[in-house]
């Protein structure tokens, strides 16, 4: 008896281990502000040929890089270190990938702007609201989001 108690104390242990979330970080609720501000102003510019604002775009890509480097080493932040990887990931339908379609098209069409921004925006707001609450329902929603990528 003894023994199925220890073995059940012991996986819901580690069962409640896989569980935790990152504590608040001021530095990853601020870069990633700083990252969705940076990127919907310079995605109002897809209708201009890519190449004038190239410089711009590869400042943005840098950040977005040192974000997904900072985010890979935090314990227990395995959902927002996932959402980084998408939103950096220029085979997605996310940000890096708006911008690999802007470099390959040159210039894009205000009604797909229109359309990449409000998911883009979407995706970006429930990371910056899980990053400042940690709630489980914002929890969810990037779930969701990781799941349908």
């Amino acid at each position: 008896m003894k023994k199925y108690i220890l073995i059940f104390m012991t996986t819901l242990f580690i069962s409640c281990g896989s569980l935790k979330t990152a504590p608040f970080d001021q530095y990853s609720y601020q870069k990633t502000i700083e990252i969705k501000f940076d990127a919907l102003k310079l995605i109002d510019k897809a209708t201009l040929n890519y190449e004038d604002h190239k410089l711009e775009v590869q400042k943005l890509e840098n950040e977005i890089e040192k974000i997904l480097e900072y985010e890979k080493y935090k314990p227990n932040n395995e959902i927002t270190y996932e959402i980084w990887k998408i939103l950096s990931n220029k085979e997605k339908n996310l940000l890096s990938a708006f911008f690999k379609r802007w470099k390959d098209k040159k210039t894009l069409n205000s009604f797909f702007i229109k359309e990449a921004k409000q998911q883009i925006t979407e995706a970006m707001n429930i990371l910056i609201q899980y990053e400042g609450k940690k709630e489980p329902e914002i929890k969810n929603q990037l779930l969701q989001i990781i799941s349908s990528n």
